[in-house]
């Protein structure tokens, strides 16, 4: 690789790192093309770009952003799981995947610019994910509406069925 590829490739990383609202560092050993073609594809669906680097020129795209936390971690066979729009979003489908494989091992990750160890990222994706989040938010604005609606039929409903005895009854 030229020089001049190389500081393109840092340039373009310290871009994304910039605006990567979470990145999660995973090790990975002896994985296969077709596995590592689902996850990206799995990452993709769920709007999670995943990127195996060299891990010298990650460390110079993380100096001056938040993920110079985390720059100490590369070091080996590493791949970057970086969500621009969700923060659950990485850790979710990483341990997802990873539930009955053991190739990738999650090292750390940064989440709002603040480090996460394993055990950290192993909880965050058992948070609700920003989709669920907007469901339940809808479901809570949408509930007194959906009441008040019940609570305004109610009167009009029981006269009815009263009027429909009586008919029954008279007939």
């Amino acid at each position: 690789m030229l020089k001049s590829e190389k500081e393109a490739m840092v340039q373009e990383l310290a871009a994304k790192f910039a605006k990567a609202k979470s990145i999660v560092v995973a090790e990975f050993r002896k994985i296969d093309v077709a596995t590592a073609t689902q996850l990206r594809r799995k990452l993709r669906e769920g709007g999670v770009e995943y990127r195996v680097i060299k891990n010298t020129l990650a460390k110079r795209a993380a100096q001056g952003t938040s993920v110079s936390a985390i720059a100490d971690d590369f070091v080996g066979p590493i791949a970057l799981a970086i969500g621009y729009e969700d923060l659950v979003a990485p850790a979710k489908i990483l341990m997802e995947f990873l539930k009955d494989r053991d190739f990738l091992k999650i090292k750390s990750g940064v989440v709002n610019g603040q480090r996460m160890n394993a055990a950290e990222i192993n909880a965050l994706s058992k948070l609700p994910g920003l989709p669920e989040l907007r469901a339940s938010l809808l479901g809570l604005l949408l509930q007194p509406a959906t009441q008040l609606v019940r609570t305004l039929a109610e009167p009009g409903s029981r006269l009815a069925r009263v009027l429909a005895q009586r008919l029954e009854k008279n007939s």
